[in-house]
């Protein structure tokens, strides 16, 4: 619940879930009590019950009318909200109000969106060229030898100070664009998983011939600075990568990154495909034998991407699906269902004898039923059998299902060191277009598994299809130091998308065969493409956001990735496969999500319930979707804005001299995380704030920084607009005789991402000392969210004063009270309790609540004929201690002797709770008033 007050007015109301109960200006005051007295009335109406002490209602009605007149004129004199509303009245005639056109926003964003992703996959076609043109005028050498950088072994001594073999120095600079980390952007180096020999000839000689990639990668660096990590993953396993780094290993000493197996490597490499992965559980496969085909599967499953479809069966003397939910179908091969297939594997066990004649036919039938429906991926069919041996006569299975086309490849992996039947294995591959290959240790698994990678793609490397891929997002967290970039960026800040392209040999004599040379990418971070929707054209409640083809969220402000971990942040498992429906989720029908997979243009609206404060409150929005493809990939946009003042925008001009005065203001910020300005295109001025950046540009001495002329004229607006409660809020501050102790900091923000505030005690004595600090980002505006004050704000109308506690500095009261005071207690059992045990909790709470604060806001608004549009929000921060002592004064003032004995009737009260349900609820708001809590939902 949530307390709300008219400035200067003599009226209450409260709600739940967000939204404004509108008072009623003649009827009585009884039913307008704001939620502290409300706790009152209901702790006198128990207290009756119990037969202690009463309390006239009439009493508690001249409380809540002197508290209301008292915090009502407390929050508007310390806010000034009267004057900035009076600033923005007399502006009225000079400004103009525009409806904000959906359809043509959501229209603009994806055309700049293309033309971003456009540059993207310029850069990565110039670097497939170049590595096609490299390796055709490259003559391979057996016996190489060619010293690399080695991206582990760089900047590395032996025992005698002498650089190690591979290493050598390598200059590092720590580098804004790339989130901080030590790079060379002068040079790529090469990195190699542990399992492949750094000196093989294949990896010389690929390391020899990609060193010409090193041009390309600084000459589309310099043609656009905004691109991130550009690389070329090579067939034979190195990954070499721009700029250079320093890699780690783990704790181990092992580095465990393959190129091969990352998403982009395996669809950019691989059409779309559906696989049968069918496994021998036969008596024989018992022991190492099955841990490698445990592996084995779990390998190919590693292989697949949202693109593809699979089905896993196992047989024996019989055939059976390890889901048997998945029988005779093929199902996505998303996160989801590849780490479902994983967790049913592990509880694979052997038993009787393989009879592998029957489990092909049903693979077959599989495969067919899903082509002849046109279900599936429609492109490459695989089976992939694993097994240690194949005794039956199994031709005319082929013969039935698969010949003469053999339109589907049989892969097949003899499991152990047994080569009994090598040859019949080797024969079902060969004679169905696929690839033999004998598994016997589990080290042997990865590279084994990867041929098949390299069959799937002679169809496309032969016909030279250079098709470009992008992936879903994903949270990069190889590089290193970037798990450290968890617990100080947004979560959203690595989220990312790859576009990659495959790399083919033009040589003559291999066009025939096929060879896949590698795959070359970039990434595109979605923080730097949502920055293309701006916050400000969109609105307070407003938002973007990028689904996949498949349904997948690329970017949505309800996508959280993360989970903590003790005092780490992790990826959650499934993090990049959370489907439209699951945030949307008053898209019932999925006439929104449908529409977007199918790259259509359209609108539709849809009343939907909004969280804010973490979570924790609830806001009921009619919300506007506007939603079209991004050209030339698999992505769509989705803006949504919000009925009412989220269809309004006002714009206002001055004129630069005298807006820049007022951005000086030592109490002026604004949103670091909007573009204001461009400072990524620059290198000099990556370390600018977007203030300082646009300081620089208005006042002429960097004419050539890019910037959003529309945000800055409406910036510049604001900061003249409310330019006087600098003055205002400094005369408070001086008057220190007038200043009631326990207000701290009175806050404003406008639409443009401007903010104002004061602080009125020093930060020695402040209790909220984090309050509009950068590290509070629920209070600042940021790249996906405005203020949770401003968003609250908004909710009511102007000059009506919302009260909230800020759930980040208290405890969750319903949970703590479930736990502390269950009803299945005794009085006597709690009263035992309160002083066993009691004392430590007792002594934690008033710990706590020394760190409580009260945030006051309230929305100002602008209005031109019948068109209202809001221009901000304006506020006060108070330490709920001083409203406490506030409340305690007026009640001894009504009535001196029971204003005091109702206090230290509660004191005495505040840890007995009754087993009866009312007398619970009765004790229960007691205990509320009694810790100062104003605020529960």
């Amino acid at each position: 619940m949530q307390i709300v007050a008219a400035a200067g007015m003599n009226r209450w109301s409260w709600g739940n879930a967000g939204n404004a109960s509108k008072s009623d200006r003649s009827g009585p005051h009884r039913g307008r009590l704001m939620m502290l007295l409300w706790i009152i009335l209901s702790s006198s109406l128990c207290l009756m019950v119990d037969g202690q002490m009463k309390i006239p209602p009439e009493t508690v009605q001249q409380w809540a009318v002197s508290f209301g007149k008292d915090i009502a004129a407390l929050s508007g004199r310390y806010s000034g909200a009267k004057l900035l509303q009076k600033k923005y009245k007399d502006i009225e005639g000079v400004v103009k109000i525009e409806e904000v056109d959906g359809e043509e926003l959501v229209k603009k964003f994806a055309e700049e969106m293309e033309e971003m992703l456009g540059r993207k996959m310029k850069s990565v076609k110039r670097l497939a060229e170049a590595a096609e043109d490299a390796d055709l005028y490259h003559e391979y050498n057996e016996t190489m030898e060619f010293d690399y950088y080695n991206s582990l072994l760089i900047n590395t001594v032996d025992e005698d100070g002498n650089p190690v073999p591979l290493g050598g120095e390598f200059p590092l600079e720590e580098n804004e664009h790339f989130n901080k980390l030590p790079v060379n952007t002068q040079q790529s180096n090469i990195q190699v998983p542990t399992n492949v020999y750094n000196r093989d000839p294949d990896i010389l000689n690929g390391a020899y011939m990609s060193e010409a990639l090193n041009e390309v990668f600084i000459d589309n660096f310099q043609k656009d600075p905004t691109l991130t990590w550009q690389y070329f993953g090579s067939s034979t396993g190195f990954f070499r990568l721009y700029p250079g780094i320093q890699w780690i290993p783990d704790e181990n000493g092992v580095v465990t990154f393959d190129c091969r197996n990352r998403n982009w490597y395996i669809q950019a490499a691989t059409s779309p495909k559906d696989v049968v992965i069918v496994v021998d559980v036969s008596g024989s496969m018992k022991g190492l034998r099955l841990t490698i085909a445990k592996h084995t599967i779990n390998t190919i499953l590693d292989t697949l991407g949202e693109n593809d479809f699979v089905n896993i069966i196992a047989y024996s003397d019989y055939v059976r699906y390890v889901e048997p939910c998945f029988k005779g179908m093929l199902v996505q091969a998303d996160l989801d269902n590849r780490e479902h297939f994983k967790l049913l594997v592990e509880e694979l066990h052997v038993k009787g004898e393989g009879k592998v004649k029957n489990a092909m036919k049903e693979s077959f039938k599989i495969l067919n039923e899903a082509a002849a429906l046109g279900q599936g991926s429609l492109c490459n069919q695989a089976i992939m059998l694993i097994t240690d041996g194949a005794m039956e006569d199994f031709q005319d299975v082929f013969e039935e299902f698969n010949w003469p086309e053999r339109r589907v490849r049989v892969f097949t992996y003899l499991i152990g060191r047994e080569m009994t039947f090598a040859e019949n294995v080797k024969w079902i591959a060969c004679n169905n277009k696929g690839y033999y290959t004998h598994v016997s240790t589990l080290a042997d698994v990865q590279e084994n598994v990867m041929e098949y990678l390299h069959v799937l793609s002679r169809p496309m490397v032969i016909n030279h299809d250079h098709d470009i891929i992008w992936t879903e997002a994903y949270m990069d967290s190889v590089l290193p130091s970037t798990q450290e970039l968890f617990n100080t960026q947004a979560q959203s800040l690595l989220l990312m998308t790859s576009v990659a392209m495959p790399v083919f040999s033009k040589k003559e004599e291999t066009l025939s065969h096929g060879i896949l040379l590698g795959v070359v990418g970039t990434d595109v971070p979605l923080r730097e493409l949502m920055r293309l929707a701006p916050r400000y054209k969109l609105g307070i409640h407003g938002y973007a956001y990028l689904i996949t083809n498949n349904g997948y969220i690329l970017s949505h402000p309800d996508l959280r990735p993360l989970y903590k971990e003790g005092k780490k942040l992790k990826p959650k498992p499934n993090y990049n496969s959370v489907d439209l429906s699951e945030v949307e989720w008053e898209d019932t029908e999925e006439k929104l999500r449908t529409a977007m997979v199918k790259g259509e243009t359209g609108t539709l609206s849809l009343d939907v319930r909004t969280s804010v404060d973490k979570g924790r409150r609830v806001m009921f929005l009619k919300n506007d979707y506007f939603y079209t493809i991004i050209n030339e990939t698999p992505f769509s946009l989705g803006i949504v804005l919000t009925r009412g003042y989220g269809r309004y925008i006002f714009i206002g001009n001055v004129s630069v001299e005298e807006g820049l005065h007022d951005l000086l203001a030592p109490d002026l910020t604004i949103a670091n995380e909007w573009t204001y300005c461009e400072t990524d295109i620059d290198p000099a001025h990556r370390k600018l704030s977007q203030l300082q950046a646009v300081m620089l540009y208005l006042t002429g001495k960097e004419p050539h920084l890019e910037c959003d002329g529309l945000l800055l004229q409406q910036t510049l607006f604001d900061a003249v607009v409310t330019a006087p409660m600098e003055a205002y809020w400094t005369a408070l501050m001086l008057n220190t005789s007038g200043m009631d102790e326990g207000v701290e900091t009175a806050f404003l923000g406008t639409r443009s991402g401007l903010t104002r505030f004061q602080r009125y005690t020093g930060i020695e004595k402040r209790i909220a000392k984090s309050f509009l600090t950068s590290t509070d980002k629920e209070n600042m505006f940021t790249l996906d969210h405005f203020p949770v004050w401003y968003r609250r704000a908004a909710e009511y109308p102007a000059g009506q004063f919302l009260y909230y506690m800020p759930r980040q500095e208290t405890r969750d009261i319903f949970r703590d009270y479930e736990a502390d005071y269950s009803a299945t207690f005794s009085a006597e059992e709690v009263e035992l309790q309160a002083e066993e045990g009691g004392r430590k909790r007792r002594e934690a709470d008033e710990e706590e609540e020394a760190g409580r604060i009260v945030i006051a806001a309230t929305a100002v608004t602008v209005t031109v004929g019948k068109k209202t549009a809001i221009a901000g929000a304006i506020g006060v921060q108070m330490t709920l201690e001083m409203m406490e002592s506030r409340f305690w004064a007026i009640a001894a003032q009504v009535d001196a002797p029971l204003g005091m004995n109702l206090f230290h009737f509660i004191r005495k009260k505040s840890a007995i709770v009754h087993t009866n349900n009312n007398n619970l609820m009765c004790s229960f708001t007691v205990n509320l008033l009694t810790k100062g809590v104003l605020s529960t939902k």
